[in-house]
Parts: C-alpha cells; sequence; structure tokens
C-alpha cells in the first residue's frame, strides 16, 4: 500500500532556534525545499490556511503530525507555539513582531529567524541575554519612566510567568494590566478629557501627561499591547498592584468617579469577592 504523501518524513530537518516560532522554523524548512511556507505547512497539515493559525492554535493530534513528519519531539513543537498560553494572555500577543533584541538578532540557514517574545507585549527585556528590547522599524526615545525599572522588570516577570508557566499570585496580572488600562475620570480635575486618562495614571503620576503629547492612540483594555516607551510603567503598576494586594484596587476606585467608577467598581467585583487574604499595602508609599 502506497504511503500517503502528507505522512511521509522530510529527509533533511533543520535545528530549531531557542525561543523559535514555529512559522519561523517552517518558513525556513520552506527555503531549503525552495516552497511556499503555507505548503511546507499544508505538507503536515492540509486543512490549515495559515501559517497564524498554526502558531496560535494546534491541537494535540497536529502537534504530534507535525512532529513525525520533521522528526521531532511533539514538546519542542508544541514549545514553538502560543498554544499553551492562556486566554487571559493572549490579548497582548501581537499579529506581527513588535520588538528585537540587537544582541540577540540573528539568521538560520539564510533565513531570519523570528521569536516568540518578539510578539510579547509585556517584554521588554530579551529572554535569551536579558537585554534591552527595541521597537522593530522605530525610533525608541529617552526611558520615560527610569524611576520604576525595577518595578517594570518584577511586573514583566509576572505576566510571562502567568503566560508561559500559569502562575498567578492572588489575582492574574494581565487581568491587573486590564483594569489599569481602563479610562478613569479624575476626581481632582474640574474640566478633563475622559478618554485622555487611564487608571494607570494614578499609580504612575507621570503617565497622564505623556499619554496625552507622546501617543496617538491610546491604550485600552481591548488593545493593551504598550509602545516600548509606555510599557515600563504598566508593568511596574501589574507588579505594585500584586504586591499591595485587594485594597489596592479599592484605593484606585476611589480616585475615580461617574460611569467610570461604576464600570471599574463592576470589573473588581468579583476579583474581591474571590481574594480570601490580605496581601498589605506595603507599597502604597510608592503612590
Amino acid at each position: 500500500m502506497k504511503t500517503n504523501v502528507y505522512e511521509r518524513r522530510l529527509p533533511i530537518r533543520l535545528a530549531p532556534c531557542a525561543d523559535e516560532l514555529l512559522s519561523s522554523w517552517i518558513a525556513r524548512h520552506a527555503a531549503f525545499y525552495a516552497t511556499s511556507p503555507l505548503a511546507m505547512l499544508q505538507h503536515c497539515l492540509p486543512d490549515l490556511r495559515s501559517l497564524r493559525a498554526a502558531d496560535l492554535n494546534l491541537t494535540e493530534d497536529q502537534v504530534v503530525r507535525i512532529a513525525h513528519i520533521f522528526s521531532i519531539e511533539p514538546d519542542t513543537v508544541r514549545g514553538m507555539t502560543f498554544s499553551d498560553i492562556p486566554q487571559s494572555s493572549r490579548r497582548m500577543i501581537a499579529s506581527e513582531p513588535r520588538q528585537s533584541c540587537s544582541c540577540c538578532r540573528r539568521a538560520a540557514d539564510g533565513m531570519p529567524v523570528i521569536l516568540r517574545s518578539q510578539f510579547f507585549g509585556w517584554r521588554i527585556t530579551c529572554p535569551l541575554c536579558g537585554g534591552t528590547l527595541r521597537t522593530i522599524g522605530g525610533r525608541d526615545g529617552p526611558a520615560l519612566f527610569g524611576g520604576y525599572h525595577d518595578a517594570a522588570l518584577m511586573g514583566e516577570e509576572m505576566l510571562d510567568n502567568e503566560a508561559e508557566h500559569g502562575i498567578q499570585n492572588w489575582v492574574s496580572p494581565s487581568e491587573i494590566a486590564r483594569l489599569l488600562l481602563m479610562r478613569r475620570v479624575p476626581t481632582s480635575l474640574p474640566a478633563y478629557e475622559p478618554s485622555g486618562y487611564r487608571v494607570l495614571g494614578v499609580i504612575i503620576p507621570d503617565l497622564d501627561e505623556v499619554m496625552q503629547t507622546e501617543v496617538s492612540k491610546l491604550p485600552s483594555p481591548a488593545s493593551p499591547i504598550l509602545p516600548m516607551c509606555l510599557r515600563p510603567a504598566l508593568l511596574a503598576g501589574v507588579a505594585i498592584v500584586q504586591h499591595a494586594g485587594p485594597e489596592m484596587l479599592r484605593m484606585l476606585s476611589g480616585h475615580m468617579m461617574g460611569e467610570n467608577k461604576a464600570r471599574f467598581d463592576s470589573a473588581i467585583e468579583d476579583i474581591l469577592d474571590c481574594s480570601h487574604q490580605s496581601l498589605g499595602s506595603s507599597q502604597l508609599h510608592l503612590i
């Protein structure tokens, strides 16, 4: 009986690079075999219509099929995708590479290597070397929130642990990020533009002015991937709220009014109800 063409193993398999994205690895094989990346993917999985789909969601059977044809371990294949990242973190995965590390930028087999971490909206440092990430195709200005650098690194680790290892504390770090990007009506301003303020500005006071002058499109809970110049502020805010505990959310609510406050209170209600311990407010002095 003839072997189905889709079951045939590739005679030569290229080694994946550390943190390489599955579509990048498949594209390198496609170049080696002089075919298109989509054709190479469909050699393994005929029903898939895009490499993006392979990066985001692979079933266990699909993982095993790719592993068989490429003669590689299934765990290695799955580790090159975003399949294991929880839904709570997925809104912070970009649709294209956003940042890169000048030290770890590399090519293999004559092709550029695309890393998973280049899509992560919570990363400010390279997971391979620890260096500072830079915006792809753009100019990063001076660090605007250098005083929060240590807290930002803590927030980065919290969000990365949740996405990559399913580790949370008393609340999902990505959920905190979403809350901090909700609109805020300041109680202290008689005149305001509601769209110009975020809850995060209560924790990082310099943020309000920076967002008004430096950012053309303000971030939101539905689009929480911030430019690199703002990202440390959000990461620091996540770390501060995580360490301060539920009382910090109540404090943030007190800085709002009107419908914005009502929406925020509704969003944190379940979090506060499910939290059975007080982690203290040791970081409130940072406000």
